[in-house]
């Protein structure tokens, strides 16, 4: 039965590849801290790596999870209290949990070139930024900014880069054979140029769906995800978005936040991180509880993980942080499995996209 359940889970990914509907994949399943299968299709091999986009938060996550084991983060204080520029425009109040948690109430704050290629530029962004809502009481997903803001604490709380602090203290660690996050541009071979397919979603498709005729589009514009194939861009390593890695590399990080070799995080910080759901405010298009915990997403036991990023098999202590472009990672502590899946085509679809990941993640849950 597992090699059946294998076999299905890889065949369902190589799918879209058969048909067209995008140009690579990579997917990755592990257990017990193993690989238990790893494939790539398309015009990809294993050795190939892609933008994951916003499951990099994870691992920028686990970054400040270090930084709280060792009792030099304290996300119950206020960001003022790490980078007083930040402090401006009443974003004084706003607290380091809710930076990880996405109430920190500036969820549009711009940062772009050329401010974001030096700390003192996106230092004067931080200054300029305005709050949009009272931090903590509302959910509203912050694709980069609140990222940026952590990056900066790591920095200042671990006494280096932040790119060289994930690589040091966690990627290396981990057993990672690549830099993951700000690549330098002579390290930039084998990577899978993202590219657009397929058309959008009709309005009939989406209210059918959604119950909504058309999606807000926010800062992660088709063009956003294409500006991750500048050399320069994949240098910056973005916070919330810029990691490129294999399927492997994901499914075996999540395999470390099960079993924490060499123990890479505090015990109970770790515990906490993975397993305490902080925030369980509502999502705007589907008006469920987040359930977010401190940088990830749980699944929960209502019914509704396959809204979330899982399957509709995983337990409800399943935790992970997909990507723009149905990128997929979890794992889930009941079972030992993690998995992970990533494609370089950015279906213009999102249902079809959506139905996608909904499908691969049972698949995987079977396994």
């Amino acid at each position: 039965m597992p090699d059946m359940a294998v076999s299905k889970l890889l065949a369902r990914a190589a799918r879209e590849i058969e048909e067209g509907t995008l140009p690579s994949c990579q997917v990755a399943l592990a257990r017990d801290g193993e690989l238990i299968a790893f494939e790539a299709f398309g015009d990809a091999t294993t050795d190939t790596r892609y933008s994951v986009f916003s499951a990099t938060k994870a691992i920028v996550a686990g970054a400040a999870w270090l930084l709280i084991g060792e009792g030099l983060l304290d996300v119950e204080n206020r960001v003022a209290e790490y980078v007083p520029e930040f402090a401006t425009n009443g974003k004084g109040v706003v607290t380091v949990e809710q930076l990880m948690l996405h109430t920190g109430g500036f969820p549009h704050a711009a940062m772009l070139p050329p401010e974001w290629w030096t700390r003192e530029g996106r230092l004067r962004m931080f200054a300029e930024w305005k709050l949009s809502f009272e931090p903590g009481t509302v959910f509203e997903y912050h694709p980069t900014s609140a990222h940026w803001v952590l990056a900066e604490i790591i920095e200042r709380l671990g006494g280096m880069d932040f790119r060289d602090f994930v690589q040091q203290r966690i990627t290396d660690p981990v057993g990672l054979s690549r830099r993951v996050l700000g690549l330098r541009e002579d390290d930039q071979d084998g990577i899978a140029p993202v590219e657009m397919r397929g058309d959008v979603a009709s309005g009939d498709e989406l209210e059918a769906a959604l119950g909504v005729r058309e999606l807000e589009v926010g800062e992660v514009t088709n063009d956003a995800l294409l500006a991750f194939n500048l050399p320069e861009v994949r240098s910056l390593g973005l916070p919330g978005a810029g990691g490129v890695m294999r399927a492997a590399d994901l499914a075996l990080f999540y395999q470390a936040l099960l079993h924490n070799p060499k123990g890479i995080w505090d015990d109970d910080v770790l515990r906490d991180a993975t397993g305490n759901v902080r925030n369980l405010l509502p999502d705007k298009l589907f008006k469920l509880p987040a359930n977010r915990t401190l940088g990830l997403t749980q699944a929960g036991d209502d019914g509704f993980a396959f809204l979330r990023g899982f399957g509709s098999n995983v337990s409800g202590r399943a935790f992970g942080h997909g990507g723009a472009g149905g990128q997929i990672a979890w794992a889930d502590p009941e079972s030992g499995l993690s998995f992970s899946y990533v494609t370089n085509g950015i279906d213009a679809n999102v249902i079809r996209q959506a139905k996608r990941g909904i499908e691969l993640s049972t698949l995987a849950g079977a396994c």
